[in-house]
């Protein structure tokens, strides 16, 4: 029989880092306002939350791990949006923010890093996945967030 371990939806007791970028701030915000709301139903007090505002989505990566360095925190959510334009601009900064909290989130923290920057073709697309239709990924990507901290614990 194998041993079964999976994290537990409680933050309380906890610290949560957020990176979220302040381009398309429109976006950002409600991501933002669905991670908070997610850590407080999850037993989170908000005094606990550390939010670190950054210029746009290619700051996020090192800013998160400078924030899982700190000791500050017991874990991070990555927040942005990037949404396409008529350049290849979306491509290089969507792709590189993701490999870049991707290397972030695998560096010897002990912190648990998820990933809740939408890469959305328009902004209709971004507006459904910060609160409408397709839910919020902000919240998604905190309780995230909070089962990995219950699996870390276990580790």
């Amino acid at each position: 029989m194998y041993k079964k371990l999976e994290g537990m939806l409680n933050a309380e007791g906890r610290r949560l880092g957020i990176v979220v970028s302040r381009f398309n701030e429109i976006i950002t915000g409600k991501l933002l306002e669905g991670a908070l709301d997610c850590w407080r139903r999850h037993g989170g007090k908000e005094d606990d939350v550390t939010v670190v505002f950054v210029p746009g989505a290619w700051e996020i990566p090192p800013t998160a791990a400078k924030l899982a360095k700190s000791g500050k925190v017991d874990a991070v959510v990555c927040l942005g949006a990037v949404i396409r334009g008529a350049t290849p601009h979306f491509e290089f900064v969507a792709a590189e923010s993701a490999k870049g909290i991707a290397q972030a989130s695998m560096q010897q923290t002990e912190v648990p890093m998820t990933f809740g920057v939408l890469t959305c073709d328009t902004i209709e697309q971004a507006v459904e996945r910060a609160g409408s239709k397709s839910g919020n990924k902000g919240w998604d990507a905190t309780l995230s967030a909070i089962e990995m901290l219950g699996i870390y614990k276990q580790l």
